[in-house]
Parts: structure tokens; sequence; C-alpha cells
């Protein structure tokens, strides 16, 4: 007569050693071990809960600002460059000037790069774009911004322009910078003055 198989692997005395072991175990935990670790659990729980209450309190004092933030004006001073941007040369110095006038002014600075021909042509959608984007200061730097920023400063009066390397143009909103050795300085209080201007 066969012996009918079945697919059930037979139980080794491996497993029977092991889950007799765990049992065994269980069975020697004692009350006072049980409570040993109840305890432990509670006075973990309660410290957490501690720091918790102790970190979220409110003591009635309002929250410390971060000093590392800086709170800016509603003034905007944007920069039109040539195709370099502020990479070097009078750029890199006219946008220092910018930032060290926007750290006593807390003036907004940017700056936009004209691509493509270097001409005044094409500087002229370049600045329009700064002009739509609400700039209260606009500065020019080479020779078709400036010459762009100069043709274009008499029909905006509430904008202030300043020029670095001379626009030509004697249009009560515009300020000439030379492009000298002191053009940062030079930058920066024209930059000032143009933002109390605004204000």
């Amino acid at each position: 007569m066969s012996q009918a198989r079945t697919n059930r692997p037979e139980r080794s005395g491996r497993f029977a050693v092991v889950g007799g072991a765990a049992v065994t175990w269980l069975r020697s935990l004692r009350g006072r071990t049980i409570a040993l670790a109840a305890g432990g659990v509670a006075v973990v729980a309660a410290v957490v809960v501690t720091v918790v209450l102790v970190s979220s309190g409110d003591d009635g004092r309002p929250p410390i600002p971060d000093t590392r933030a800086r709170h800016y004006t509603d003034v905007d001073a944007c920069l039109l460059t040539g195709e370099k941007g502020i990479s070097g040369g009078t750029a890199a110095a006219v946008w220092q000037g910018m930032q060290d006038a926007s750290l006593k002014t807390h003036a907004r600075v940017s700056y936009a790069q004209v691509l493509g021909e270097q001409s005044t042509g094409n500087a002229r959608p370049f600045l329009n774009s700064l002009l739509q984007r609400s700039c209260d200061v606009v500065l020019a730097v080479g020779r078709p911004e400036v010459t762009a920023a100069a043709q274009t400063a008499p029909t905006h009066k509430s904008v202030c322009f300043v020029l670095v390397g001379g626009g030509g143009t004697a249009a009560s909103n515009v300020a000439d910078v030379s492009a000298g050795d002191g053009v940062r300085a030079d930058v920066a209080g024209a930059v000032e003055r143009a933002v109390a201007g605004q204000g």
C-alpha cells in the first residue's frame, strides 16, 4: 500500500527546541521583572512629555527675530549690464557699490544683462523689462546700455537713473558717475541718494 505524501514540511527538532525555549523564558519572568520594565517605559515617556512641553512653552515673551534676516524697503535698484554681466571690470565694481548701498538703505538690488547684439537698439528691450518690473532706481554700465538709459530717462521721470561712464543727458532724474577707480563708492553714494529721493 502506497504512503500518502504531503507538501507540509515535517517539524524539525530545532523549531521545537527554539519554541520551547521561548515559552520557558516567558514563564521565567516574574512579576518584579515585568514591573521594572513597565516602570522604565513610564520614566522614558515622562521625560519625552516634559521635553516637549518645555520646548513649546509660551512664557509670554515674543520670539527673538533672526538677526541674519534683512528686512528690505519697498525700493528696487536694478543694474543693466552688457553680456558679461557682473563677472568683472567696471560692472563688478558697480554691483559691489549697489550692494554697499543696499546694506545702508535696505533697498533690493538686482541686475540684468543684455544678451545678443551689443547695441543700443538691443539694450532697449532689456531696459524696458527693468522698468516694467517697477525698478525705482536704474543703473546702466556699458556704452549701449548707458545710451539706451540716457534716451529713456526723460520719459520716466519717477525713476532715478544712474549712468556709469556718462550719459550726456541733462534730465533731472539722471546722475552721472565716472567709471574711474572710485566707481564703487561713487555708485554707492548715488544709489543712497536715489533711494532717499524715492522715500
